[in-house]
């Protein structure tokens, strides 16, 4: 049975550049990026507070070997608000200060936010989606723009415009599990396990700690993942589940929220049984969103396969240089068209009739492009890190990486291993377990960090 809707006019908003929808960290970096590019941005959420999964739901830390330099940023301004520095990791979340972070950089970079404002449909003109329609307390409103960026989740700005989608798994549409992360404070962590992993075993007087988690806690439940949160005594816990749940489906995401809560009490109890450091622990705190981890997925231009994971990996040395030195074409092209700019802006500065202090600045921007581009020397104070590999260690592409991040993390302008330039273009990837790939040259141990 349905029900027809009167037709009724509606508030129209108009005058954006562009309107993202969802503010999970996809979200928040399309419109810090989009608000420092210039752009009149509106953000639109439907939950109560920014952040989505990450600050929301409650979830433990980033994972992932990306970087960048907003990512960075975020960790290095949600760092700077934690009480216990230095008790946790940079990439673990204190939810409550990473929204701060959030909401600061949002509002430093001029992004207009809408809370408690659920998109429910798109305004199209042709096969362009320039709109989007919203409810909210104050009503059903229309929104338009130039651009709109999906970051909803579940694609659901995509799936309103028409565009072609399947759920979960190809062959039977069954998706992952949902979770609702929880918290628990009262733990010894000097004594208390952290297994970050399904696979991570942890033997202990009575049993080893997964078995023993698959025996007794309720099923879909029965595997412990424990992660240390930024103040002492406290864990964030990833042991909740709920199976067959459709994400964008309300009854689901019901089922799956009073399940999830069901588990909670008999999982605090197996941990004060069974896990160590866990005896007097209790729960101080769950997420107000359910993690759901997969929903639609959207045919594109190209769908990356088991196939091509399989390709790229077994890619020999002569392949994977093959595939380096096509990137390493495009970089040269995109330096090309950065001198011919060059060029311009120096025939600018020579015919320019403006005043001296355009002409000033002009040349200052283009110092600092030259700088980002590692193609100007930079001389100043500075560390230098040597690494060596030895019968105990060898030094990885991943740690060359995470060493660098850590550099610009601290103030780092410029970088150089073994005398290549590091700049955003650089790729650093492994070859061989002797060798490791830096702007397409080969070097190897020992490797010298230069920053100033």
């Amino acid at each position: 049975m349905f029900y027809t809707e009167k037709e009724k006019k509606i508030e129209l908003i108009e005058g954006y550049d562009v309107i993202v929808v969802g503010s999970g960290p996809s979200g928040i970096a399309a419109a810090i990026k989009s608000s420092e590019s210039g752009c009149k941005t509106l953000l639109i959420e439907k939950c109560g507070a920014v952040g989505g999964i990450s600050t929301t739901g409650m979830m433990s830390h980033f994972t992932g070997n990306v970087r960048s330099n907003l990512y960075e940023r975020i960790l290095k301004n949600a760092g700077e608000k934690n009480v216990f520095k230095g008790y946790a990791s940079r990439v673990t979340i204190d939810p409550e200060m990473l929204k701060n972070t959030y909401y600061e950089m949002l509002s430093k970079a001029g992004t207009e936010l809408l809370l408690y404002t659920f998109v429910c449909d798109v305004i199209t003109e042709g096969n362009r989606v320039c709109g989007v329609i919203t409810e909210s307390k104050s009503g059903r409103r229309a929104y338009k723009a130039k651009i709109i960026i999906d970051c909803s989740g579940d694609g659901d700005v995509a799936f309103f415009a028409g565009a072609e989608y399947f759920k979960g798994r190809e062959e039977d549409g069954k998706m992952q599990p949902a979770t609702l992360m929880f918290k628990v404070g009262g733990v010894d962590t000097d004594r208390a396990v952290f297994p970050g992993s399904f696979e991570t075993e942890v033997e202990t007087e009575k049993g080893e700690l997964q078995s023993l988690a698959k025996k007794i806690l309720p099923y879909p439940a029965g595997h412990v993942l424990l992660y240390k949160s930024t103040i002492p005594g406290t864990v964030t816990c990833n042991m909740t589940n709920c199976v067959d749940v459709d994400g964008t489906k309300a009854e689901d995401l019901t089922r799956a929220e009073t399940v999830c809560r069901s588990q909670m009490e008999p999982i605090v109890e197996f941990l004060r049984e069974y896990a160590p450091g866990y005896e007097k622990c209790y729960i101080t705190g769950a997420a107000s969103l359910i993690g759901i981890r997969e929903t639609r997925h959207f045919k594109g231009l190209k769908t990356i396969n088991e196939t091509d994971i399989a390709e790229i990996e077994s890619m020999r040395e002569d392949e994977l240089q093959e595939a380096l030195t096509e990137w390493k074409e495009k970089y040269e092209e995109t330096m090309t068209q950065l001198e011919d700019t060059n060029n311009k802006i120096n025939e600018y500065q020579e015919t320019s009739e403006s005043s001296e202090e355009t002409a000033k600045l002009v040349e200052r921007e283009l110092e600092e492009a030259n700088l980002i581009l590692g193609k100007t020397d930079v001389i100043g104070d500075g560390i230098q890190v040597i690494l060596t590999d030895n019968d105990e260690v060898e030094y990885s592409a991943n740690d060359l990486l995470t060493l660098v991040n850590e550099l610009r993390a601290a103030g780092a302008e410029a970088i150089s291993i073994n005398g290549e330039r590091v700049i955003n273009l650089t790729d650093i990837v492994d070859i061989s377990n002797r060798y490791i790939l830096v702007n397409s040259n080969r070097v190897s141990s020992p490797y010298t960090i230069n920053a100033i």
